[in-house]
């Protein structure tokens, strides 16, 4: 029996001769590096069909090509090397590699006062892509976060003001008296509304950058909120993020602007855009802000 050529039908014309702009695979499962841990991955992979006489393209020398991102740290030079092979892979047939990694990054952090840690999970995309020799890459970051609203922390000051002068009106004040009703439910007669709040942000990367700077982002936006959520806690812990909330009172228009003030400052940002929701517990639908900086929309 003679050996057949086994047939390659992506090979052949098309019978309507167009380029496609993109053409690849999404929801591709793989494990990645990530500061020395591997974890695990959804990854879309493609590259632009531009010879419009192709029938289609090898989607299986990218499946493979995605094999370098198992064993070797996540780097930008790592990723320029993935689309390099996406592209040399298609010799032409396209110019435009692209891929874009999905993936819950884990970070330990600590409690605020306690020595208790525990893990939060931080949502992240990172999207890169080269085209005419010009590489570029993107990180989408989600930071979860607490916020108090401002208006309604003065009018339960108010409230209190009002039911301390109803329970000490016409009385000689004593220090033990008013400290005791300070502590008591008398004194904690209204508390300001809270929500789980949620920053979006998507930041471009200078090209000169070697590393991802995934945990110095977090960090950035997490100080200048400065009401990042816990993980475990004792109740010292508890009183100290009471604390914070306190002390930073913000609508969704203060979080966009501490946010954008703190990316400018971050190193091998060279734009972002982002986008606040605080998920309100007073109404039903949710408060947004957002903002950018050097972006186009």
């Amino acid at each position: 029996m003679n050996a057949l050529t086994l047939p390659d039908i992506a090979a052949q014309a098309s019978r309507q001769a167009l380029p496609l702009d993109w053409v690849g695979m999404c929801g591709i499962a793989l494990p990645v590096v990530i500061d020395g841990q591997r974890t695990a991955a959804m990854a879309d992979a493609g590259v632009s069909l531009d010879d419009g006489e192709a029938r289609g393209i090898h989607m299986s020398r990218l499946y493979l090509a995605l094999e370098m991102l198992e064993q070797q740290n996540l780097t930008p030079a790592l990723l320029r090397r993935v689309l390099q092979r996406f592209l040399d892979s298609h010799e032409g047939l396209a110019q435009h590699a692209y891929l874009r990694i999905h993936l819950d990054l884990l970070l330990k952090r600590p409690a605020l006062i306690s020595p208790l840690a525990g893990w939060k999970r931080y949502p992240l995309s990172i999207e890169a892509q080269l085209k005419n020799a010009m590489f570029h890459v993107e990180l989408k970051i989600d930071v979860p976060y607490s916020s108090t609203c401002p208006c309604s922390a003065a009018l339960s000051r108010q409230l209190i003001q009002q039911q301390f002068v109803d329970d000490f009106a016409n009385k000689t004040l004593q220090h033990a008296d008013v400290l005791a009703w300070l502590g008591s439910t008398q004194g904690i007669v209204a508390t300001p509304h809270s929500q789980r709040s949620n920053a979006q942000l998507r930041l471009r990367l200078d090209n000169f950058v070697d590393e991802l700077p995934l945990i110095a982002v977090i960090d950035d936006a997490e100080n200048a909120l400065g009401t990042a959520v816990q993980t475990a806690v004792k109740r010292a812990d508890e009183q100290a993020f009471a604390l914070a909330n306190g002390q930073n009172l913000m609508f969704c228009e203060d979080a966009a602007r501490r946010l954008n003030l703190a990316l400018r400052r971050s190193p091998g940002i060279n734009a972002f855009a982002l986008r606040v929701v605080h998920a309100e517990s007073l109404h039903a639908h949710d408060a947004v802000a957002e903002s950018r900086w050097n972006w186009e929309a």
